[in-house]
């Protein structure tokens, strides 16, 4: 696949481009004619003939060879796609995400292309089944949780939907850390996912650009009278494009995701080298590829710090540089179209410093005003916010931005100095005012906010669930808000239909096809009319026995990667997500313990028996998250080495969770732990993943649960807890001590903790978990919430004793899931953002 090369001008040219010109002769408008490809039975015999070498069926040439002929089945619309959007008669989005969680690409790019039936076809001739191929593919982990998995569902919508979006991200050469436990403690090995090669990825080297680092700047007056600024002795680091693609469903629009490696400019010092100084001779190619090595390296060093901001500078200026170069290859040195014709929406703070990069561009690349130049950067950034925690909204160093930066800090500096002006004709005289909204946080050390600065670079900023933005606008950006009420909107989370439902549950798929037709596929809206069968007695039957043998599958893979002997009768009860103390896995955790209890007490009289999984990867850095990890395994020991309580209760944790495990998670769960503090979490996506597969949900009124009542109705969810506002209440004299003293229950629980029941011969191993449960300052309220939570789960025990009534709740729960399709969430961005 190729692409017509922009160039980048040095400076602004007084000639003026006539845009229609440039179309022609840069961007052709219609489809190139192509010879067509071959089939795809012969394109994979040829790639594994010729393109591997290999005159075997080996299981792994055979992926190698089906994912370079399903590529090749893309290349020609591929192209056409990017040949029609460099034509810019679709408005053309950008979405920056130092995250994109993409999972395994085959199933889903078959799925998309309708070659899934032709490939199972075709690989009977080799012996092996498409499900055994698929295991073959490692997981592109290039993200850290819902954040990243977000920006992949909402990939795969945009493509869908026929929007011209294009995905920047980093080619990390290390993903999310591979995840063993030893001894019931997570240990990190890294994530090789590219040891054998991307088969889905092209690298575009026409289309390298410098990204500079370090140096200083000076000023000087240029002929017209007119200042300027140049950004001297810099080093600069090469950013190589990798692209892959995004098919949309069935409709010939492939997306393209494009991925920025690091490289040196110079290889390597040949004269160092052979005068026997190897490490300095390689240092600056060292230093340079660091940057798009691992993912989200630990910030808690100076030198972690360093190479995060790398990595976001980086991906921000080799992005702008990239859109910027496309758009001046049909419009020349004419910007008055730039922000009509693109859209820049930077996901969470860790692209936000594309706001001062793009100003640069403008003015000292392009020659801008400051005026016009900050016209345009306010009229194309857009940004979602993903947190409600003050402490996870990034600040950077003054002192560090303007070693590495000056440039760009200058132009920060700036920004803040003509914002502050704002803020006092808004309210005079309020230096209070000035103070707590400025991007530069005054201090022993001065910081610089990046959430306040992508507000205000921004047209839009969005929440990404009701009361989530509701929070923003009342609390963390109230000020702002008060400033800017137009500026702030709600995009509620979604996630793809087509890997979350119709790719990992293709029974139940083909059962809902069945009674619905195929529209509901491309329009999830449709699943409402499921409710109409509630009541007849042969599809609820049917509907169990899809969930029955998904449970199999689930009990399979458990077995495999924990050990742990699932029993598909007992009642599913799943958590899986990244393990912080604020989604409260430790909270579930207590509730098993409480379970263990009552089982050893032989208070066993109608209890329905569980299986408890949970799983997620706690941060190398976090050590109470890495304590709850060691505490849920601690557990599962005790519980499933005694054949007494194996009868009601088992628990695992699950190692190394990611998208392929979560793809044969959701179409086998019951149960749907979603038990967040309220006003904590801002959406969640799990939540939706398991209602669509008909899995019903425990939790608190936080994130998209919300909305999740509002369209299932609070009768099919098992909801507990403090509201958000009560949570804001309690904290002020939160007292653990008077939720304790009046939960049997929970003394109980405490007492096997204290007493080292799960850490015999590990003392005190627990303490700071104990502590943090009694602790007044618990952000988190378990205490508060503990018995409230025990009682939603015996709600959850009753109905699912019920078995006719439970299936009819979990069809009722799939049935409401259309409003958290990411196609939902996506054209709504299409229509009140991106305006596309």
């Amino acid at each position: 696949m190729s692409e017509p090369k922009a160039t980048v001008p040095k400076r602004k040219s007084s000639k003026k481009a006539s845009p229609a010109k440039n179309i022609k002769a840069s961007s052709p408008s219609k489809p190139v004619t192509c010879e067509p490809c071959d089939t795809l039975p012969a394109s994979v015999a040829r790639q594994i003939r010729y393109g591997l070498c290999h005159t075997e069926h080996q299981a792994t040439s055979i992926f190698d060879a089906l994912a370079n002929g399903v590529k090749e089945q893309m290349l020609d619309q591929w192209r056409n796609t990017r040949l029609h959007d460099n034509t810019f008669e679709q408005k053309q989005v950008a979405y920056l995400s130092l995250e994109f969680l993409m999972g395994r690409a085959l199933g889903n790019a078959l799925l998309n292309l309708d070659l899934t039936d032709q490939t199972k076809t075709l690989l009977t001739d080799y012996a092996t089944q498409l499900e055994d191929v698929a295991e073959l593919e490692h997981d592109a982990g290039l993200g850290n949780g819902g954040l990243g998995r977000l920006a992949a569902c909402f990939l795969d919508s945009c493509a869908s939907l026929d929007l011209a979006v294009t995905g920047y991200g980093i080619r990390y050469q290390y993903g999310m850390f591979a995840q063993k436990i030893v001894d019931g403690y997570q240990i990190e090995k890294p994530d090789r996912w590219l040891r054998l090669g991307n088969p889905w990825e092209v690298r575009m080297a026409h289309r390298i650009v410098s990204v500079p680092f370090f140096g200083h700047t000076e000023v000087y007056q240029d002929k017209q009278g007119n200042t300027q600024h140049v950004w001297r002795d810099c080093q600069y680091v090469l950013a190589v494009p990798y692209d892959m693609p995004v098919p949309g469903y069935r409709n010939g629009r492939i997306n393209t995701l494009r991925l920025w490696k690091a490289e040196a400019n110079d290889d390597f010092d040949l004269a160092e080298f052979n005068d026997g100084d190897y490490a300095e001779a390689v240092a600056d190619k060292n230093l340079a590829e660091q940057i798009t090595m691992v993912l989200y390296p630990n910030d808690a060093s100076q030198n972690g710090k360093e190479l995060r901001l790398r990595q976001q500078y980086f991906l921000s200026s080799a992005s702008l540089q990239d859109l910027l170069a496309r758009y001046v290859a049909v419009y020349g040195d004419d910007f008055s179209q730039f922000a009509v014709k693109n859209a820049i929406q930077l996901n969470d703070t860790h692209p936000s410093i594309a706001v001062p990069e793009l100003m640069r561009l403008l003015l000292d690349t392009y020659g801008l005003s400051w005026e016009k130049a900050w016209q345009i950067t306010t009229a194309t950034m857009a940004y979602t916010n993903h947190t409600l925690l003050p402490e996870a909204l990034e600040k950077w160093p003054v002192s560090l931005m303007r070693y590495m930066l000056p440039r760009v800090l200058e132009i920060i500096f700036e920004i803040n100095a003509r914002f502050l002006e704002q803020v006092a004709h808004k309210w005079p005289g309020d230096t209070e005012k000035l103070t707590t909204m400025s991007i530069i946080e005054e201090g022993p050390e001065q910081h610089i906010r990046m959430a306040y600065l992508a507000i205000v670079g921004s047209f839009s900023v969005n929440g990404v669930a009701g009361l989530h933005t509701q929070l923003l606008k009342a609390g963390l950006f109230n000020h702002f808000y008060q400033l800017w009420p137009n500026k702030f909107n709600n995009r509620t989370n979604g996630v793809t239909p087509r890997r979350w439902l119709i790719n990992c549950n293709p029974e139940l798929t083909s059962l809902i096809t069945k009674k619905l037709g195929e529209d509901w596929i491309k329009d999830l809206s449709n699943l409402t009319a499921l409710n109409a069968f509630t009541s007849e007695a042969a599809f609820v039957k049917k509907w169990a026995q899809v969930k029955l043998h998904n449970k199999q599958i689930l009990a399979d893979f458990v077995k495999k990667e924990s050990g742990v002997e699932f029993d598909p009768s007992m009642l599913f009860d799943v958590q899986v997500k990244r393990i912080h103390e604020y989604k409260r896995q430790l909270l579930n955790i207590m509730h098993v313990i409480h379970l263990y209890q009552r089982i050893l007490k032989g208070d066993t009289e109608n209890m329905v028996p569980r299986c408890v999984l949970i799983g997620g990867k706690a941060a190398p850095g976090y050590a109470m998250a890495k304590q709850i990890i060691k505490l849920i395994n601690n557990v599962a020991h005790m519980v499933n080495d005694d054949p007494l309580v194996t009868p009601y209760l088992r628990v695992a944790f699950l190692p190394n969770y990611n998208v392929s495990a979560m793809e044969k998670i959701c179409p086998g769960t019951d149960l749907s732990e979603q038990i967040s503090t309220a006003g904590k979490e801002a959406s969640g996506t799990g939540n939706m993943k398991f209602m669509m597969n008909g899995a019903l949900t425990i939790g608190t009124l936080d994130g998209a649960n919300v909305e999740m009542i509002e369209e299932v109705g609070s009768e099919n969810f098992f909801l507990f807890g403090l509201n958000a506002q009560e949570v804001e209440q309690q904290k002020h004299a939160y007292n653990p001590q008077a939720f304790i003293e009046q939960s049997p229950a929970l003394q109980q629980v405490l007492a096997m903790l204290k007493g080292g029941h799960f850490n015999l011969v590990e003392p005190n191993i627990f303490d700071s978990i104990i502590q943090a449960i009694c602790d007044p300052h618990d952000q988190w309220m378990l205490a508060a919430d503990f018995d409230d939570y025990c009682r939603a789960q015996e709600d959850v025990a009753r109905l699912y004793a019920n078995q006719a009534k439970w299936h009819k709740t979990s069809i009722r729960n799939c049935a409401a899931s259309g409003r958290f399709s990411s196609d939902k969430t996506i054209a709504g961005y299409r229509d009140d953002i991106w305006k596309s």
